[in-house]
């Protein structure tokens, strides 16, 4: 038997916002255009589960927490998170969870505190593969001259947010 997964979506003026749920926590938080695309992609991602757009109360709670965040960002994004990927992007992904609001990586300095200084388009894949927007944090990271390289849910988008947690950090 497949698991099942709960989703919800929402539009928001940032972007359309789909929060999955498991048994086990929150287990995908995507961006985008539609909520037609944000299906697509969650099915994607977890092809065997059992997909339940039923709106269940924890997942439309967790949905809330992420649009609050977007409009505004002067917290941490903590949510309970429940991250399934191989080692080395788990390593990754537990990287970006403590970088702070208003900072930033680069893939080279992810690299570096993975004691692999060499693995740098692995880290920009496993970044880029990361099924959490924003609570994992991936928009924090850069290039290694400090300029915004590629981002799953848009550049526009990456440069937004950090210009938004820039400003809110700042206020802190």
């Amino acid at each position: 038997m497949s698991d099942s997964i709960h989703f919800a979506v929402q539009s928001h003026p940032f972007a359309a916002l789909l929060v999955a749920r498991d048994g086990q926590g929150i287990c995908a938080v995507l961006l985008g255009d539609s909520s037609e695309e944000l299906r697509a992609d969650l099915a994607r991602r977890f092809p065997k589960a059992v997909l339940l757009d039923d709106s269940d109360p924890a997942t439309l709670a967790t949905l809330e927490q992420v649009a609050r965040f977007l409009d505004r960002p002067d917290h941490e994004l903590k949510l309970d998170l429940h991250l399934t990927g191989t080692p080395f992007q788990m390593q990754v992904w537990d990287i970006l969870l403590h970088i702070p609001l208003g900072t930033t990586l680069s893939y080279t300095d992810i690299a570096c505190k993975m004691g692999k200084p060499k693995a740098v388009r692995a880290v920009a894949r496993a970044c880029a593969s990361n099924p959490v927007a924003l609570a994992v944090a991936c928009h924090r990271v850069l290039r290694s001259d400090g300029g915004i390289s590629g981002y799953r849910w848009g550049v526009d988008r990456k440069l937004k947010l950090l210009d938004m947690e820039s400003r809110y950090a700042k206020a802190l």
